[in-house]
């Protein structure tokens, strides 16, 4: 039986319980007296009396019992006699109790059930709509051969029924029907296709299903009937809603084309130039034309989106897999929240959120990366769940966030359940190979692990450090010596087979231990699991090779030992290994080549993700969450190369016409409420509406109605009354942010009317690639992101970011005739409160303005910018002059150049910001005009931009200043330098050092940070320093060089400390320089950052070997 008819008949099971429990009161002391003193012969007597009495009230009385009895999960099979016998009875409730217990045993009972046919097919024709469903769900449950072309002729006569409900009753019938008579088939396609065109959301759902089951690969039928399925989609009742999903994910895959396509550029920015360089950029913007997005595609996305905020986790995990398999890579981010939400859910759900979400995580993980605390495990959770968040935490692991999860795994490691904490072993040893920078702090962190009083944890990590030794085993002697001393102490058989593995393979490095091993070992062969019998006779015959002056005689004992064992492996093992290394007459040719059989170099073991091969299955399907393939599951295609013909999902009807109208006057009753904006951003905002409302239209009339079905604008209007309906927060937080963009549009056009004017025939053309950079508000003009009601349609919070970004460009076009950075900032008089955002003290014709004014830095202490006491702002360091990059050279600037140094300055306009500051050459033979920042990449990026530069004269320079949340890592800020004309693509990249700002503490104080900070959180090397670099000043010189630091004054001559904090997140930075004998010295860095740690340290390096 076909889901959906379980679902319905599970409707009817409902009404039972509801009919049961109206019975109880009634009936309870007869029931508890018959339960007591006699048996369920007597009883159901009882019931079959009253079911074959003249009264009415009594036959209720029974039937509501009987129907009790069903829902509690009793037998009642042996009443059906009496039962169908009131099948013909006039009272309507009766009748459908009736009929709730024969769709229950009507398949038990079919010969009786069969006797009752005749009423059926009456009660088909009765007035009450319950009454015909009941009795179709009733003719469909009775599985016998003989009565095919009767349900047949039901089947289609209720598909013609005026009732939507009967319909639908209809459509879970035909899945019934084809179960019972697959060569039906042909005859049930013409009712599917039939039902399809059914315009009740109350059929929708069922038929699909139905199509489904019957004639899934049928997908012409679809064509047709595509739009009014997006239409309806927010209307349906849920389960329909993930049928019909999964459905129009399949259909997508074969009608569009990929909006994945290499070279596909959108009008967004694409994350993909995120990672590129400027001039492949700029190559692509030339040569690849825009992928233009299919108006149907675009329908779909737009229509599933609101179904983010259903309350049922079905349809939020059904409406992630579509935009995951369909929608493009930049849109794919709007899912995220919906899924971190259903983790709140109950553990099932979470269960298989969480599935889904590793497998989206390997190959997406910036989707859920600003999400990260979401995965962080409690300890209520079940171990199915730890283990799948430790899975998401591993495959989130970059270099910017591996401190804060390595954190995270020590406390994990303590953990009383113990496979969950093997299972972080393992996960921090995936770390290790993935990020090279942390691989030695994870096997020092493994390596004291190895003395934990849990034997699971010292086995584990015995198994990750085996492998990652495998990685670099020249630098790891001294681990692999701890090992050997702790193996007698190891008693699980994978951690000793493991040891052992490590000494053969490696045995060259450590010849004198390796042997006595074997020594030991050999005492205690008989008594050894078979995994470590076999790897000591590896070890027996690697050793024997290597160093057989020691070993012969333990080799041939062990061997001998191996001959008799139990196990036939290792019997035949011995005898293998024994003809191999052993020279005789009977060896023949192998002999030669035994060295180079067991020694031969092994490429080291690849630690991948469990989730890593699931992408093959459809998210959110058993087959994905199995991991293999399920009985029923259909595969999603490969998309089409060439897009199939589009027009065949026209619908050549003049009906939609009538109901353009009422939508409408919606809409402009809408507007009118609506007077917070201004008379002109009215009228643009009704011409986007427009233009938006026949993007979906395949062919509108001279009037300028649509004349398809479902117009573009009628879906629209739809899905976002739905997208109120369904959350208002959410609803009140997009239109919130369409506003503030709106508002913003209007500042703009007052300030710069003929701009305006010139501008909104480009932005208003109706092409479905507008109306995707609109959507995401990602566009590359932010009017855009306003002029059409889909505005709402880019994540929550991207609109949100976009709306901010735009009041902030208003702001700074109102500012533009205050603060020309060409001339003198204005004196303070005229610094308003409004525009502060936009004060900036660097813009002066001084290229090194590196010093603050007095006054403003104890404002700004005042003011208490960050945690950090007054005592940390340093000053702009003696040490020499300041290292200035290229951001742009003249020639790709066409005549503008640009220079940025940092001043090593708190930055003014936020605590968590690096300063930047930038100087601007215009080397061209004409003035440059409207020098700004443009569209950043990611568009998260935060920075602070500088107020526009009207005018830039020839052989002019200015000297701007910037400030860059760079979050503590060294990624480059990808951003457009902007002039009237031209866009250049520029990044700044940050060296490590430049993350820091000075922090000044005493020598006590350090010690006791730096106690705070060991194990993982300590990196060091030894040296050789420079002869040069000897003395204290030269050392201070040299480090605050590479780095922003505060020197620690220090009582010992050999000993040299430094300390910061990173600017971002306020996490401590230690350095300490011990030096030794001759030129060599012990640099120590001490901080939560493992990685910053590992960058700096090679730096440091690097500037004290120089002279």
């Amino acid at each position: 039986m076909s889901t959906s008819a379980l679902y319905n008949d599970q409707g009817g099971a409902e009404t039972a319980v509801e009919a049961g429990q109206e019975s109880t009161p009634t009936s309870s002391s007869s029931g508890a007296a018959f339960g007591l003193f006699s048996s369920d012969f007597k009883k159901n007597e009882d019931l079959k009396e009253m079911l074959e009495s003249n009264k009415e009230s009594l036959k209720l009385e029974a039937m509501k019992r009987v129907v009790g009895l069903i829902a509690k999960g009793k037998n009642s099979s042996e009443l059906f006699p009496a039962v169908v016998k009131n099948v013909a009875s006039k009272n309507i409730e009766l009748k459908k109790l009736v009929y709730v217990y024969l769709v229950r045993y009507a398949e038990e009972q079919q010969d009786l059930a069969l006797l009752s046919i005749s009423t059926f097919q009456r009660a088909l024709k009765d007035p009450n709509q319950f009454i015909r469903a009941s009795a179709l769900r009733v003719l469909s449950s009775i599985r016998v051969p003989i009565i095919v072309p009767i349900m047949m002729l039901a089947i289609k006569e209720a598909a013609a029924d005026l009732s939507p409900y009967v319909r639908k009753t209809s459509a879970h019938a035909i899945q019934k029907l084809y179960s019972l008579d697959p060569e039906q088939k042909e005859q049930l396609i013409e009712v599917i296709e039939k039902l399809l065109k059914d315009k009740s959301t109350l059929v929708a759902g069922s038929v699909v299903m139905a199509f489904e089951e019957v004639c899934p690969d049928r997908i012409d039928l679809i064509h047709k009937n595509y739009r009014k399925l997006c239409n309806l989609l927010v209307d349906v009742e849920e389960w329909g809603q993930v049928v019909i999903i999964s459905m129009l994910t399949r259909y997508a895959r074969t009608q569009f084309t990929s909006p994945w396509k290499e070279g596909a550029v959108f009008d967004e920015n694409n994350d993909k130039t995120f990672y590129e360089s400027d001039s492949e950029e700029r190559k692509e913007q030339t040569e690849a034309k825009p992928y233009v997005m299919d108006p149907d595609h675009r329908l779909l996305l737009r229509n599933t989106k609101p179904l983010l905020q259903s309350r049922n986790t079905a349809v939020v995990m059904c409406v992630a897999q579509l935009y995951w398999h369909l929608a493009p890579k930049h849109e794919v981010n709007i899912v995220t929240k919906s899924l971190v939400r259903l983790l709140r859910s109950h553990r099932e759900v979470q269960y298989i959120v969480l599935q889904n979400i590793a497998t989206m995580s390997i190959q997406r993980k910036g989707m859920f990366e600003p999400f990260m605390k979401s995965f962080y495990v409690r300890s209520t959770d079940a171990t199915h769940i730890k283990t799948l968040k430790l899975e998401i935490l591993t495959n989130l692991a970059n270099e910017a966030n591996i401190s804060t999860i390595l954190r995270e795994f020590q406390t994990y490691v303590k953990s009383q359940d113990k496979a969950f904490a093997a299972a972080t072993i393992q996960a921090i040893g995936r770390c290790a190979t993935n990020i090279s920078e942390v691989t030695d702090t994870c096997l020092n962190g493994l390596v004291l692990l190895l003395s934990n009083r849990d034997e699971t944890v010292v086995a584990e990590s015995v198994v990750v450090i085996k492998k990652l030794l495998q990685t670099q085993p020249t630098q790891h002697s001294e681990i692999i010596k701890h090992m050997a001393k702790l193996f007698d102490n190891i008693t699980v058989p994978m951690a000793r087979a493991s040891i052992l593995w490590l000494m053969g393979e490696y045995c060259e490095r450590v010849p004198k231990i390796a042997p006595d091993v074997l020594r030991k070992m050999a005492k205690t062969f008989t008594a050894e699991e078979d995994i470590v019998k076999l790897q000591t006779v590896n070890l027996a015959a690697k050793l024997y090779l290597t160093n057989s002056k020691q070993t012969k005689l333990l080799t041939q004992y062990i061997l001998n030992l191996g001959k008799y064992d139990q196990n036939y492996d290792i019997r035949d093992r011995t005898r293998f290994i024994r003809q191999l290394i052993v020279p005789s007459e009977k060896s023949g040719a192998l002999n030669k080549y035994a060295r180079r059989i067991l020694l031969a170099p092994k490429p080291a073991p690849v630690l991948e993700s469990a989730f890593k091969d699931r992408d093959r299955f459809q998210l959110g399907t058993l087959s994905h969450s199995l991991n293999i393939k399920a009985s029923g599951y259909q595969e999603l295609s490969d998309w089409p190369a060439v897009a199939p013909d589009q027009s065949v999902r026209n619908v050549e009807v003049i009906e939609p016409v009538k109901e353009w109208v009422p939508l409408v006057g919606k809409t402009k009753k809408s507007k009118s409420e609506d007077k917070f904006y201004s008379d002109d951003e009215e009228e643009k905002e009704e011409d986007g509406s427009e233009s938006s409302g026949s993007e979906d239209t395949s062919s509108s009339s001279s009037g300028g109605s649509s004349s398809s079905e479902e117009s573009g604008s009628e879906s629209e209007e739809e899905s976002s009354k739905e997208s109120e309906k369904t959350s208002s927060d959410s609803g009140q937080s997009s239109s919130g942010s369409e506003k503030s963009s709106s508002e913003s549009e209007s500042e703009q056009k007052k300030k710069k009317k003929k701009k305006t004017k010139k501008a909104p025939p480009k932005k208003n053309k109706p092409t479905a690639a507008d109306s995707d950079s609109d959507e995401n508000g990602n566009g590359p003009v932010a009017q855009a992101s306003s002029s059409s009601p889909e505005s709402s349609s880019g994540s929550e919070t991207d609109s949100e970011d976009d709306s901010d970004s735009d009041s902030h460009t208003a702001q700074k076009k109102k500012s533009e005739p205050k603060s020309k950075p060409k001339v003198e900032v204005k004196s303070k008089k005229e610094v308003s409160l409004l525009d502060l955002d936009d004060f900036s003290p660097a813009p002066t014709n001084t290229p090194k303005s590196s010093v603050v004014s007095p006054s403003l830095l104890s404002d700004l202490e005042g003011l208490s910018l960050s945690n950090i006491s007054s005592t940390m702002q340093v000053t702009t360091p003696s040490f020499g002059p300041v290292k200035t990059y290229e951001l742009l050279h003249h020639m790709t600037g066409k005549g503008l150049s640009a220079k940025y140094h940092f001043p090593r300055q708190p930055c003014l306009y936020q605590p968590s910001m690096v300063a930047v500051q930038v100087t601007l050459t215009n080397g061209s033979d004409h003035s440059l005009e409207e020098i700004h920042i443009g569209d950043r990449n990611p568009a998260s990026l935060n920075i602070h931009c500088f107020n526009t530069i009207e005018r830039l004269e020839p052989e002019a320079s200015v000297t701007v200043s910037m400030g860059i949340d760079f979050s503590d890592s060294t990624q480059a800020a990808n951003f457009q330098l902007c002039t009237k004309e031209d866009q250049f693509s520029v990044s700044i990249q940050p060296a490590v050092g430049e993350l820091l700002m000075p922090s000044s503490m005493t020598e006590q104080d350090f010690c006791k940070e730096q106690g705070k900070l060991l194990g993982m959180n300590e990196t060091s090397a030894t040296i050789t320093m420079a002869t040069a670099n000897a003395s204290r000043q030269v050392i201070s010189k040299q480090v605050l060089s590479v780095a922003n630091v505060g020197v620690v004054t220090s009582g010992q001559n050999d000993f040299h400390r430094f300390a910061g904090r990173t600017v971002s997140s306020s996490a401590v930075v230690l350095v300490s320089l011990e030096q030794k004998e001759a030129s060599a010295a012990l640099l120590t860095i001490n901080t939560e950052k493992s990685v910053m740690a590992s960058m700096l340290l090679r730096d440091l390096k690097q500037a004290l070997a120089q002279a």
